[in-house]
């Protein structure tokens, strides 16, 4: 049967949709900033009540992956539904919109559309040029969007109380800020809990109509600055135990500089263990600092009535190491840089509490959001609509899920200015398939694979051993199919 619904000017045909998506729900679209699958709803020992609640509301996937590592790249290519090399974005340092300057954003269409469409904090790259965020998506000025996390110095009033951090004057600093920073301050003192407090009021604003409410939280990356409540949370020794090897046979392209947390390679210092364990004890304070301003937005969706008119998606735009393979932060092709936490919450979720192992991309959450809001498709999305995972979890809608990262890891940042390789690399259900290729040839300079089917998956690189040839010979063709290799 067609409905035909009139909304804003626009004459929309909704074809057979759940009933889940038979009315426009408003969006509540939460971001994370360098946040691994470390949430207690994912069986890690982070203390996030309200991501775990989240969890029990709608359906989370555990096997989500970004399309690379690094902030711009991976919220760009989310934010539009095409891959970094359909937008040609490798780089932190150029905005999409110098590449496709007339690219359809989900914001942008949501508005398009009639929503009113708002964002606090950041969802796009915090630009550093005239270029801010992306004001053609917004119907209203953004708010924090455009900050330094080196600059998030606690704002209190009347005298700052001390550091506590014991190891911090030992380590570089984030910019203006100390790498650890363990201060008794109230959540407002630093962005994340300016950016909820603002997302509370925009919420009281845009609540009698139908709104897209991006939410991005800074938080848990560095530096690692939580309020003390958050690392009283955590007994250090008590936190999972650190493996810094590197696997085994692992090609050195593989790896990178961490240059981010350790700064240049010329003059680094690795950390000591007990260094090691106060950044990995701040950065699960910031992720349980997080999920209390999470909190503190769902929570005033509740207070207006707006729970179950309201889709909530939460997502982290990468993974991150915290000195496993001996890598700090991110820009690797390895699981943990490559998998990111995805929450779908539509309003009266089918599958409430459910978890699905289905392989799903960034890029589909794009034709997602828009299919469960009866909005139409846009055109030119390379992502697939999850729908028939949230209408069953134990569907499938890809057989592969891609991740691919430069090397060097900041290319931007180097004479030459672009790459010298790419690394590109397919997750099947049983393994993870990587070729470094000659950025400009297209010449395979190292493989990697590793075999996802038991423990220790990515310590040991099998590529000269594989115990499942078809296995290999299928993900290799998958990733052929996806990255052709040049003639």
């Amino acid at each position: 049967m067609i409905r035909r619904i009139v909304f804003s000017g626009a004459l929309l045909s909704l074809l057979s949709l759940p009933l889940h998506a038979a009315s426009r729900s408003n969006v509540l679209f939460i971001m994370a900033d360098d946040l691994r699958p470390e949430l207690g709803c994912y069986g890690s020992v982070a203390v996030t009540p309200n991501l775990d609640a989240l969890a029990r509301r709608g359906v989370l996937f555990r096997r989500a992956y970004c399309q690379q590592a690094v902030c711009n790249p991976s919220r760009s290519s989310m934010l539009t539904g095409l891959r970094p090399g359909t937008l040609g974005l490798h780089v932190n340092g150029t905005h999409f919109r110098e590449l496709k300057p007339d690219v359809i954003t989900l914001p942008l269409w949501m508005k398009e559309h009639g929503y009113t469409t708002r964002c606090v904090g950041k969802i796009f790259h915090n630009w550093h040029t005239k270029e801010r965020g992306d004001p053609r998506s917004w119907t209203a000025p953004e708010f924090l969007h455009y900050a330094n996390h080196g600059d998030d110095i606690p704002q209190v009033s009347g005298t700052l109380p001390p550091n506590l951090s014991t190891l911090s004057s030992n380590l570089r600093k984030y910019g203006k800020v100390p790498m650890c920073e363990c201060r008794e301050v109230p959540d407002e003192a630093y962005y994340d809990g300016r950016v909820a407090a603002e997302a509370v009021r925009v919420l009281g604003e845009v609540k009698d109509r139908p709104f897209f409410l991006a939410v991005g939280f800074w938080k848990p990356h560095a530096p690692f600055n939580a309020p003390k409540k958050y690392w009283d949370m955590y007994e250090r020794d008590k936190l999972p135990t650190l493996n810094p090897e590197r696997p085994v046979a692992a090609p050195e392209i593989a790896f990178h500089q961490s240059t981010e947390i350790l700064g240049p390679q010329e003059n680094q210092k690795q950390p000591t263990s007990a260094q090691a364990a106060e950044m990995r004890h701040g950065y699960f304070a910031g992720i349980s600092y997080m999920d209390a301003q999470v909190g503190k937005v769902t929570s005033a969706l509740e207070k207006h009535g707006l729970l179950d008119s309201t889709m909530i998606v939460f997502w982290g735009d990468h993974g991150y190491h915290i000195g496993e393979h001996g890598l700090w932060a991110k820009t690797s092709n390895f699981e943990l840089d490559a998998r990111v936490p995805l929450i779908i919450a539509p309003p009266q979720a089918k599958h409430a509490g459910s978890k699905t192992d289905a392989l799903v991309e960034m890029i589909d959450l794009f034709p997602t959001i828009t299919a469960l809001c009866g909005v139409p498709d846009a055109p030119g999305l390379e992502g697939v609509s999850l729908m028939p995972v949230l209408d069953d979890p134990q569907a499938k809608v890809k057989n592969a899920a891609f991740t691919q990262h430069p090397r060097p890891a900041y290319p931007d940042r180097t004479q030459r200015g672009r790459p010298e390789a790419m690394g590109v690399s397919v997750r099947t259900a049983t393994l993870r398939y990587t070729e470094w290729r000659n950025f400009d040839t297209g010449a395979v300079l190292a493989r990697e694979l590793y075999d996802h089917t038991g423990d220790n998956a990515e310590l040991f690189n099998v590529i000269d051993h594989p115990e499942d040839a078809a296995a290999l010979e299928s993900a290799r063709r998958l990733l052929h199919d996806q990255f052709p290799l040049k003639p």
